[in-house]
């Protein structure tokens, strides 16, 4: 196919799934699907709000705000539920700790590697703290550790829940688990050392790399094994965007990682394959799936719109896959690839409003929830700062903005509110959630979920601001020929000190979050009796 028909079928694609989309709105499909949308609820349980994270008297509260009466949910069903929960409480828990453990890991080098770009004097004496190889650990203990742990940890616990049946192959998980995390400490302990592939998202070399192949597949095992098991008929869209990212994942990390097979511009054209598609066909899909799980069991309300779901699923599948080629704008590489990279950037926005109209819609009157509920504020935050994001990148990708913010900091800036802004919210939430069901036992702080959350938010809020302002200000002047190069290093110190007290805050949050964490592993909270899955509530009118 020549250049101009390339550009052309991708144009007609994208065109073709606005119309699709507008079609959907006039065509009803933003109404309620009762048969799909439903189906993570047992009968007679909707209308019931479910939030583990809090005390009974504010999970009460919760309940008075969705003004709305209250069933009786179907023993049998919640039954099943117990097994299920029952069945993946090991494999979850110990990823997840995992996950806590290279947070804490990422957290203290991505603040040390922050303090280094306005203190460069600072803890020079060691070479593994050098800014090359502490923001290299930073961002590899959260693309490799934190993140996947956390996404791959809550995915194991509701994907049962979701198929009404128990999980098969957790053993199968857990070593998986310790085999990626083997490769993982390996991988940084020779970062550290200054052993790397030198490529971004892939320092890691190849040979250890085999470890997070193997350990992804045998953590991606289970899916396969429950599948066969499922007792309901239909399959949530969370599971969708599982399957896929458990699908999409090994594709990507193996390819990119063969021996002897890139070089030169190629290398650098798949490494932003790989850099930006393990962020939209890996982290996202699974954050998608929490976010489509746990805002509709919180309120318990379905979706707004089931079929709305899976059009931003297929339409993510379809539009991601060559959008990493922006970062290359300006580089020795075909300008038909970079201006098929932004044509499904913007593409892109499409599945964006479909998530973002369907999170909308489904809060639509229930806002107020979010000041009882724990999960629900982290979670509805994640997903309006994937709006933010997924907009902000399209708009990116334009040939003149990208002028100004690449090789800035406002690059930097934009990573973070996907990875974090996005990821980690929802991942937070996520945790609170399902931690008091895996190990049976209240949160024992509840104020401390709160002080988490304020003191990441404003952190972040501060992280972000500043680190997109001193972007715009680096890239501006170097643009003006008339002004040396170190004045465009110069005009970026006071935001980048801003920057390192977003990033002490955050800090803080995590510490709480894991200070928390470990009480919780170490049974310091209230136990629960029996399963406790439903506590006495009072119905409303």
């Amino acid at each position: 196919m020549d250049i101009p028909s390339l550009l052309l079928s991708s144009f007609i694609i994208a065109v073709t799934g606005l119309f699709f989309f507008i079609w959907s709105l006039r065509k009803g499909l933003l109404d309620p699907d009762p048969a799909a949308a439903k189906v993570i609820f047992s009968r007679g349980e909707i209308g019931r709000v479910e939030e583990p994270a809090v005390p009974g008297g504010t999970e009460r509260d919760l309940q008075r705000t969705m003004a709305v009466l209250v069933g009786e949910p179907d023993a049998k069903e919640l039954q099943t539920r117990i097994a299920a929960d029952a069945s993946s409480a090991r494999p979850a828990f110990v990823l997840l700790g995992f996950a806590v453990f290279w947070l804490l890991v990422a957290s203290l080098a991505g603040l040390t590697s922050s303090i280094k770009l306005h203190e460069p004097d600072w803890l020079t004496q060691y070479a593994w703290l050098s800014f090359g190889r502490i923001r290299t650990i930073h961002l590899n203990a959260v693309a490799y550790g934190w993140a996947p742990m956390a996404a791959l940890g809550i995915a194991l616990w509701m994907l049962p829940r979701l198929l009404k049946t128990t999980l098969e192959g957790a053993r199968v998980a857990i070593g998986g688990a310790i085999l990626w995390n083997i490769g993982l400490a390996i991988g940084i302990g020779g970062i550290a050392a200054g052993i790397t592939d030198g490529m971004e998202w892939l320092e890691i070399p190849g040979q250890v790399g085999v470890l997070f192949a193997l350990g992804g597949a045998m953590i991606g095992l289970p899916l396969v094994f429950t599948l066969r098991r499922r007792k309901v008929e239909h399959l949530y869209v969370s599971v969708w965007y599982m399957g896929a990212a458990l699908f999409w994942f090994p594709v990507l990390y193996i390819v990119a990682k063969l021996p002897n097979l890139h070089f030169g511009v190629e290398q650098a054209t798949m490494n932003w394959w790989f850099g930006h598609n393990v962020l939209g066909l890996f982290y996202t899909p699974l954050s998608l799936a929490a976010v489509y799980y746990f805002l509709p069991k919180v309120i318990g309300r379905p979706i707004q719109s089931y079929n709305l779901s899976l059009i931003g699923f297929w339409c993510l599948a379809f539009f991601y896959g060559q959008v990493g080629g922006h970062h290359l704008v300006g580089g020795p590489v075909p300008e038909w690839l970079i201006t098929l990279s932004i044509v499904q950037s913007i593409m892109m926005i499409v599945p964006v409003v479909a998530f973002s109209l369907n999170q909308h819609l489904t809060m639509r009157g229930h806002f107020a929830a979010l000041r009882h509920s724990p999960t629900l504020r982290f979670v509805v935050l994640g997903g309006m700062m994937y709006t933010l994001s997924s907009i902000q990148g399209s708009f990116e990708a334009l040939r003149s903005v990208n002028t100004v913010t690449h090789f800035t900091h406002f690059t930097v800036a934009h990573a973070h509110l996907g990875l974090y802004g996005f990821v980690t919210l929802v991942m937070f939430g996520a945790i609170y959630f399902a931690m008091p069901r895996i190990v049976s036992r209240e949160w024992p702080f509840p104020t401390l979920i709160g002080v988490h959350f304020w003191l990441v938010t404003i952190g972040f809020a501060i992280y972000f601001v500043s680190l997109t302002t001193a972007g715009v200000l680096q890239g501006m002047s170097m643009l003006d020929a008339g002004k040396p190069f170190m004045e465009s290093v110069r005009v970026t110190v006071p935001w980048l000190e801003g920057r390192s007290v977003g990033g002490a805050l955050m800090t803080l949050g995590h510490l709480a979050f894991a200070a928390h964490f470990l009480l919780m592993a170490l049974g310091r909270g209230p136990r629960r009796s029996g399963a406790a899955y439903l506590r006495p509530l009072v119905p409303t009118a």
